[in-house]
């Protein structure tokens, strides 16, 4: 017997936590890469980690008041 492949809502879900953490940490990686190109640093490295905390909690923040998806199997 072949076991159900993972459900499709679910994957979702887990993609959107995931992309969290990118948001989180994108910002920070392109700060520290127009500081090197620049030659400001430290200065856009802590303005990308500050907007990449922003964005990182607001989308936690909407993901956590949306219910998770629900695991049913019709």
């Amino acid at each position: 017997m072949v076991a159900p492949g993972p459900d499709p809502r679910q994957l979702g879900w887990y993609l959107a936590l995931s992309q969290v953490g990118f948001e989180m940490v994108a910002p920070v990686v392109v700060g520290w890469w127009v500081d090197e190109w620049l030659g400001t640093r430290p200065w856009l490295l802590v303005v990308g980690a500050l907007v990449g905390l922003v964005f990182g909690f607001t989308h936690l923040l909407l993901l956590l008041n949306r219910p998770p998806p629900e695991n049913d199997k019709r």
